[in-house]
């Protein structure tokens, strides 16, 4: 009966006897009785503590690295490191930059201005145009994601070969605010984007939002967000900004994650791009302006308040 209630999981018949008689007997407790013999000597507390010594030393250490130093067997170390000190050995996380301390005070720092100055103009967002450059391929490899199909267990594996990036690219620039696109062009080919170049595009920039967001124009409240690529920061950049009255948002060094081009229109623009072969630069420039207007202002409006939400991750308690 036991067996045909928890299957092969339930005691056996000579098990189940010997605990009937012990319950008979008066036994209360399902607990293994204790067993005489030399008292264990890897699981003390001075010995957990050193085992947690010698690896805040170095994480990367193996297991046996740390029996080496310690004296114990390999199990012994690896209940500890399991059971009583609760670890994992796990691989880093890639991350496109690993900041020091002052890039992370003043990353903290700028996200805490914009989050102010958020709660105190509900507009804010709206009066905010950002800008980035990127690169687009004549082809691209498709993502693991896309490679994927289905079969069944008897079907072979399906193969691809290794597959690089072409040689044929172009690059794009452009500039959105949270009701869409502003500007966009392509550098022509050849053309290396330095700070007389980028002014350039700043000044299309300027008629473009003159023409599309008058109202903007009329009240010159409006706010320029770049990243702090060289031809961004240049000193005849700066000047033809400050002649112009434009007001530039901060943005921390190396932070692609508070840039709303870099981690939502360019990833969702160059997915449609994967895989996909053009025959020249004109047709894959085509193919990029046309998923760039299938873009709603809903896209736009999401794109701003996930760059919102990103900034009060980063003014959280670290």
């Amino acid at each position: 009966m036991l067996k045909e209630a928890f299957g092969e999981q339930a005691l056996s018949q000579a098990r189940t006897f010997e605990w009937f008689k012990r319950f008979k007997d008066g036994r209360e407790s399902v607990e293994d009785d204790k067993h005489s013999g030399r008292p264990s000597t890897c699981t003390t507390p001075e010995m957990i503590a050193k085992v947690r010594e010698v690896i805040l030393e170095d994480r990367r250490q193996t297991i046996h690295d740390v029996c080496n130093r310690v004296g114990l067997s390999y199990g012994s170390c690896q209940r500890i490191l399991a059971d009583e000190l609760n670890m994992r050995r796990i691989a880093a996380k890639f991350v496109p930059r690993l900041l020091n301390s002052d890039q992370r005070d003043h990353r903290v720092q700028v996200c805490t201005e914009l989050q102010e100055a958020v709660r105190h103009d509900p507009n804010f967002l709206s009066r905010v145009i950002t800008g980035d450059e990127s690169w687009v391929y004549d082809y691209d490899p498709e993502t693991k994601q896309q490679s994927t199909q289905w079969k069944t267990p008897s079907s072979p594996r399906p193969k691809k070969a290794r597959q690089v990036r072409s040689n044929i690219k172009s690059m794009l620039i452009i500039f959105l605010d949270i009701r869409g696109i502003v500007h966009k062009e392509f550098v022509p080919p050849g053309q290396t984007v330095n700070g007389k170049f980028y002014c350039e595009v700043l000044r299309r920039l300027r008629e473009n939002v003159r023409r599309k967001r008058p109202e903007m124009w009329k009240n010159g409240n409006w706010l320029l967000h770049h990243d702090n690529a060289p031809a961004h920061t240049s000193l005849v950049v700066r000047e033809f900004l400050t002649k112009n009255n434009v007001t530039t948002v901060p943005h921390p060094a190396y932070s692609p994650d508070l840039a709303p081009c870099d981690f939502y229109v360019f990833p969702k623009m160059k997915l449609w791009l994967k895989g996909r072969c053009f025959a020249s630069i004109e047709e894959v420039q085509a193919e990029s302006q046309q998923i760039l207007n299938t873009l709603t202002p809903a896209d736009f409006n999401e794109c701003f308040q996930v760059a919102k939400s990103l900034g009060s991750l980063y003014t959280s308690p670290r």
